[in-house]
């Protein structure tokens, strides 16, 4: 009797840790976005323009100004960083989750040099206020 009430906690307690672990990964995903909206600012208060602020000068993909992973700090990468489209005057980030994080239903998180964010990929139903 005790096994089957262990049982049913468990499957109960085990997918609310595992969203709410998931959760705290996007949400330190969205911080590392705004981190990078910051450095492409900086990068085109140095350079009077967005383009070149990826790696090896490109314009777009791996950024070149800022890290190209989340979390920042050492911990395992769950999201990578590209730049996803870039004018001279514009841009929108991109956070694409990998790994563990992959099961996230709010997809890739997107952010604009307006500051706009979004979604790319994620299940139906799901609202950018939901992931953002």
């Amino acid at each position: 009797m005790s096994l089957l009430i262990v049982a049913i906690l468990a499957s109960v307690a085990y997918p609310t840790y595992k969203n709410n672990v998931l959760k705290a990964r996007r949400v330190d995903a969205q911080c590392t976005l705004m981190a990078f909206a910051s450095a492409m600012e900086r990068y085109y208060l140095q350079n009077n323009s967005y383009l070149g602020a990826a790696a090896v000068g490109g314009n777009t993909g791996v950024p070149g100004v800022f890290s190209a992973t989340a979390p920042l700090g050492g911990s395992a990468a769950s999201y990578d960083l590209t730049i996803n489209t870039v004018t001279a005057t514009s841009y929108t980030l991109m956070a694409t989750p990998k790994g563990n994080q992959e099961g996230d239903l709010c997809g890739a998180l997107t952010l604009t040099d307006l500051g706009v964010k979004g979604i790319v990929n994620a299940a139906n139903g799901i609202s950018v206020s939901a992931c953002w």
